[in-house]
C-alpha cells in the first residue's frame, strides 16, 4: 500500500511557510506522494451535494502551489486531487505539466483529473456544463499525444481541439507520457478510469467495490490491462491497520489522508504518528 497526504489549501490558507512545512514534514515521514486541490472561482450558493462552499475559501492554483512544493522537497510524488480538466486548454497544460516533470526530476506522476460540479464555474471559463465530459476526454488525448510526438509534429482533429503539425518540448522527464487518474465517484467517472486513465480517485467512494468493479470492466472492454490500473483512496488520519488491510483486499493500491488538527506542531504530530503506526520508513 502507498500513502499520500491531501493538503487542503482552503484549510490552510495561502500561507507559504506552512504549505513548505506541511510537505517536508510528509517527504521526512516516508509518505509517498502530496495532492493539492482546485476551484478556479467561486460565487455565493456554490454547492456540491447538500455542502455549500463559502465563496472566501482561498484555493491556491494547484499546479503553482506544486512547483514550490517541488521547490522545498526532493523525493515526494506530486499529485491533484482533483484538476479540473475542462476548464484547461490541453495545449498549455501538457507544456504546464511537462514542464514541472522536468523541474522536479520526474514527481509530477500523480495527476488526478475531475470535470468539475459547480456550473457557474463552467460558465466562467467558457465552457458549456453539458459537454465538459467529452471536453475531458479530447484533452487527455490531446496531451498524450503531445508528449509522445516528435520533430515531425502531430495532429489533431476533434470537437474541441484542432491542430496541425504541432511540436512540444521538452518532454516529461525520462518519458513519453504522465500519467492521468480518474477523479470523481460515478459510475462514468469509473468508465472514464477503465476507457482512458492509469488509475482511479473516488473522493466519496460511497460503492467503491462496485465503482472498482465498473472501472475494470471498462478497461477491459477497451482492450486494456485493468490490473495495471491504479486504484486511490481517501483514508483517515486516525485509520487502523484492519482498516488499512480492509482497503487492500478491495483492490486500493494508494491511501490518501489529510491532517485534521489545530496548529502546525499538532498537524506534524499526526503524521508523524501515523508514519510510525505503519512503519512508512
Amino acid at each position: 500500500m502507498k500513502f499520500g497526504i491531501g493538503i487542503s489549501t482552503p484549510y490552510y490558507g495561502p500561507d507559504p511557510d506552512k504549505i513548505m512545512g506541511l510537505a517536508r514534514h510528509a517527504e521526512a515521514c516516508g509518505f509517498e506522494s502530496l495532492f493539492v486541490p482546485e476551484h478556479i472561482a467561486l460565487y455565493p450558493g456554490a454547492t456540491i451535494g447538500s455542502f455549500e462552499l463559502p465563496p472566501s475559501l482561498p484555493y491556491l492554483d494547484p499546479l503553482d502551489c506544486l512547483s514550490f512544493v517541488a521547490a522545498a522537497t526532493d523525493r515526494i510524488l506530486l499529485g491533484t486531487a482533483v484538476l479540473l480538466l475542462p476548464y484547461h486548454h490541453p495545449v498549455v497544460l501538457a507544456k504546464r505539466l511537462a514542464t514541472i516533470d522536468v523541474l522536479s526530476k520526474g514527481r509530477m506522476r500523480l495527476l488526478t483529473v475531475g470535470l468539475g460540479a459547480l456550473p457557474g464555474e463552467a460558465r466562467a471559463m467558457g465552457v458549456d456544463f453539458a459537454t465538459r465530459g467529452r471536453r475531458a476526454d479530447e484533452a487527455i488525448d490531446v496531451m498524450r499525444l503531445l508528449w509522445a510526438g516528435g520533430e515531425e509534429g502531430v495532429g489533431f482533429d476533434g470537437e474541441f481541439f484542432s491542430f496541425e503539425d504541432l511540436c512540444q518540448f521538452p518532454k516529461p522527464y525520462g518519458a513519453t507520457r504522465l500519467p492521468i487518474h480518474v477523479g470523481g465517484s460515478s459510475r462514468v467517472a469509473a468508465r472514464r478510469a477503465g476507457r482512458r486513465g492509469d488509475g482511479f480517485f473516488p473522493a466519496r467512494p460511497h460503492d467503491g467495490a462496485a465503482l472498482l468493479e465498473v472501472m475494470r470492466s471498462a478497461a477491459a472492454e477497451a482492450g486494456r490491462s485493468a490490473e495495471r490500473l491504479e486504484y486511490t483512496r481517501p483514508g483517515s488520519i486516525d485509520m487502523t491497520a484492519g482498516e488499512v488491510e480492509a482497503l487492500a483486499a478491495q483492490g486500493v493500491t494508494r491511501i490518501v489522508v489529510g491532517v485534521t488538527a489545530d496548529g502546525q506542531e499538532r498537524r506534524h504530530e499526526q503524521m508523524s504518528a501515523f508514519a510510525e503506526r505503519f512503519a512508512l520508513l
